[in-house]
């Protein structure tokens, strides 16, 4: 069965793997949910209705969005056949294939592009780079208020980089037309409790926060530190490797990204000219 940890101090300290842990400030039932994220790869049958997931769409639109543009837009997938064809298309994942729904979150600026049309208005602003970073941003800020929503109401999730392996491919397969690009994926559904899904430690605080001015010195001792506090967790999932052998392994070439090396011109070619 998965780790249950319910005193405040101890969810804080699970998430670094913290063996002297002290009180947090402040606590509430938020507070809760976001420290005992986990990512499932594991689930049951059980389907997600329609009800949850509106209230999920829901919660994703109470995200901040850049002066109110709304530029992203998701598809809701749960046709066996269309998940089997994504997941091939997405690493072969096979957790696409497992959980009743995968939502793919987009950067969407083919709504505004519609509605410039229909007013016979210039949009040259939407060209641009920012446009198209601002456009990212709100689909990864909607996408993970509907994470903290699903979790919250005892759902499992994890995120699918990977659907940007192919973007010429879950284009096509999900109908979106230009101005419209798969940024990520997010699966949902009850979580097979046979899997025993832990929360992966991150980070020390103080190789994230810095006060006033960014401190660079301090970078390797803290990662010195984390390498001895995730090994436990490594070591629990099987994994030889240390963690900056991973990260260094996944940026080490261009071949690493798999196919994401090609994100620039893939973004043009869908109608994100990133002038």
């Amino acid at each position: 069965m998965t780790q249950t940890v319910s005193a405040p101090d101890q969810v804080v300290a699970q998430r670094y793997r913290d063996p002297a842990p002290s009180a947090p400030a402040a606590w509430n039932p938020v507070l809760q949910v976001l420290h005992e994220h986990r990512s499932v790869r594991r689930y049951l049958p059980d389907p997600v209705s329609d009800e949850v997931l509106a209230l999920l769409i829901s919660a994703a639109q109470s995200a901040p969005t850049s002066s109110n543009l709304q530029v992203w837009s998701v598809v809701a997938v749960r046709d066996p056949e269309r998940k089997a064809r994504l997941a091939a298309l997405a690493g072969d994942q096979e957790h696409i294939r497992q959980a009743p729904v995968l939502l793919v979150w987009t950067a969407d600026v083919a709504r505004l592009r519609g509605l410039a049309a229909d007013r016979d208005a210039e949009l040259t602003g939407a060209d641009y780079l920012e446009t198209s970073y601002v456009a990212f941003l709100d689909a990864a800020l909607a996408a993970q208020n509907a994470l903290v929503a699903a979790e919250s109401l005892g759902l499992g999730t994890v995120y699918i980089g990977a659907i940007r392996n192919n973007p010429e491919q879950v284009a096509v397969e999900l109908g979106l037309p230009p101005g419209v690009f798969a940024v990520v994926g997010l699966v949902v559904g009850v979580p097979d409790p046979a899997e025993d899904a832990r929360v992966k430690p991150r980070l020390p605080r103080g190789a994230v926060l810095h006060a006033e001015t960014y401190d660079a010195a301090g970078q390797l001792g803290h990662i010195a530190e984390y390498e001895t506090r995730i090994a436990e967790f490594y070591a629990e999932q099987n994994l030889a490797h240390s963690w900056t052998e991973r990260v260094l392994g996944r940026l080490r070439s261009a071949a690493a990204l798999n196919g994401r090396h090609r994100l620039r011109e893939q973004l043009e070619a869908q109608g994100f000219p990133l002038r």
